[in-house]
């Protein structure tokens, strides 16, 4: 029988069919052997006694962070204000989930607290609209403006991406007050919410699924390598493919010569500061795998067509020695 894992807690599975049966299930052995990584949004196929999961059907898409598949689109959630709209840390999730193909509509939440509503829909659809994101303006708290967002999540997974404290609970509680989600409240001192969602679930509305994560703010492009980041910040590379240097990595703002640096005031600010903050990341990144192949060169030899380990200098002294030993032993 076929399921789909709805959430996943310790080394429990808790999966439901097609039918809407729920079950409880463990990993089979020979799964577990092969470090098969099942995540929540996976379609499985149960054993006879559907008590264990004995193989993982193909996905349609995954990220690692968090760790969840077949999804439709991804929501980005922010608050408008407590917390404070961190530009960055959208653009963070925005990258990554562009890195991983997945179709991204952005959410902006907490609009009731704004006073000049109309100037701040300008600043972000500005930025946003022109590469093509859907935005979305309500008040989870109020249920303001939730029709549009209704009809565009119908007959789809979501995965809901977002800061802690952005009011990614509420917004479920609105659909439906049954669910009775956690919530918690900002802090005043940091102006971080509170880890309301402990896991990874799909919790079912009507005519929708959303998979709901924890918050999460550790996000780094240390998988990346540089020349790759460019790609993913469409506004930036429409100029970066002019540039007449290859290898420019369009970081130094004292380069006349650079095609994105000639264009910076047709940038916005916020999204070539992502690009500077990602991109040092990733630098980080290629020293660390350059210092690895370094590494891997010193431990290992090219003997023929093959890879051979080399043997250590303290290992080699050793086996002289000794081979001096056994001659001297011999005469």
């Amino acid at each position: 029988m076929q399921a789909q894992v709805f959430k996943i807690h310790s080394d429990f599975y808790y999966v439901k069919n097609f039918e809407g049966e729920s079950f409880t299930c463990k990993l089979r052995d020979v799964l577990k052997k092969q470090k098969i990584d099942v995540r929540v949004g996976d379609f499985v196929e149960l054993s006879n006694d559907n008590q264990f999961i004995s193989l993982l059907l193909p996905r349609k898409n995954s990220i690692n962070r968090p760790k969840v598949s077949n999804i439709d689109c991804a929501l980005v959630v922010c608050a408008l204000k407590e917390p404070e709209l961190d530009l960055i840390q959208l653009n963070r999730y925005l990258t990554y989930l562009k890195y991983n193909n997945i179709e991204v509509a952005i959410c902006f939440n907490k609009e009731d607290l704004i006073d000049d509503l109309s100037k701040k829909k300008n600043e972000i659809c500005s930025i946003y609209e022109k590469l093509g994101y859907k935005l979305f303006f309500i008040s989870a708290k109020d249920k303001l403006d939730l029709d549009e967002l209704s009809k565009f999540i119908k007959n789809k997974t979501i995965v809901f991406c977002g800061m802690s404290g952005v009011g990614k609970s509420t917004l479920l509680n609105a659909f439906n007050p049954e669910l009775e989600l956690r919530t918690g409240e900002v802090s005043q001192k940091t102006q971080r919410g509170c880890h309301t969602t402990r896991h990874c679930e799909i919790v079912e509305y009507k005519n929708f699924k959303v998979i709901d994560t924890p918050g999460f703010s550790c996000l780094k492009f240390d998988f990346l390598l540089p020349d790759k980041l460019i790609e993913l910040f469409d506004d930036i590379n429409k100029y970066a493919l002019d540039c007449k240097y290859s290898d420019c990595l369009h970081d130094s703002i004292n380069d006349s010569t650079c095609a994105v640096i000639q264009n910076l005031d047709k940038i916005d600010k916020s999204r070539y500061e992502s690009y500077l903050l990602f991109l040092a990341e990733s630098l980080e990144y290629k020293n660390l795998i350059s210092k690895r192949s370094i590494k891997d060169e010193a431990k290992n030899k090219n003997v023929g067509n093959r890879v051979s380990v080399k043997i250590s200098k303290r290992k080699r002294d050793a086996s002289r020695n000794t081979s001096k030993q056994q001659m001297k032993d011999w005469e």
